[in-house]
């Protein structure tokens, strides 16, 4: 999977062929087909590792403490461990634009899944830090903010370095803004 990343980032999807997959890996072709039938399937096994990745850096940001920490704080590093992810893996991006180019439902079903175990993990932190508020209440925040964070961060790629930086910085502040009504101590304590 490793060398058929390389590939897709330096020479393109369609440019990529199994065979110059196997012969980059010193594999031969039928032993890649013995794991991935075609590209489709690695290019599928490769976003699901993305999402992997993504979603346990996620879940590394909830621990005990970070119930307690200040929301401006929390959404900071909520953002940053998004953001960071598509620095630490340039090629996500790639992937991810194929992967809807070639969309097929079992693809979509596995990036909703990913969603959804974002929201549900939102939903329980913030439920965690604000007790009064109904689970269901929860879900939904945490729906508008995952898919607002998405969408944006995906945006933030498209152009140059500092578009990205300010337009990440106006995210927190939109994110932190709309958590405030919710989950700010002041306004709920």
């Amino acid at each position: 999977m490793d060398v058929a990343e390389k590939l897709f980032q330096d020479i393109g999807y369609e440019a990529a062929t199994t065979r110059a997959i196997a012969a980059h890996a010193e594999v031969s072709v039928g032993s890649l087909y013995q794991f991935f039938p075609d590209k489709e399937a690695i290019l599928k096994a490769l976003a699901v590792r993305y999402m992997q990745t993504q979603y346990q850096r996620f879940l590394d940001l909830h621990t005990a403490q970070s119930i307690t920490l200040p929301l401006s704080s929390y959404v900071d590093r909520m953002i940053d461990v998004f953001d960071q992810f598509y620095t630490d893996y340039p090629g996500s991006r790639a992937i991810f634009e194929q992967l809807l180019d070639t969309i097929t439902w079992s693809a979509i079903e596995k990036i909703d899944d990913f969603d959804y175990q974002v929201v549900t993990e939102l939903a329980r932190f913030f439920h965690s830090r604000q007790s009064s508020l109904p689970i269901a209440k929860c879900e939904h925040i945490a729906l508008v903010i995952t898919k607002t964070i998405t969408e944006l961060l995906w945006l933030s790629l498209s152009r140059d370095q500092e578009f990205r930086q300010e337009l990440v910085a106006e995210t927190k502040l939109m994110i932190l803004s709309y958590l405030k009504q919710y989950l700010d101590e002041e306004n709920n304590g």
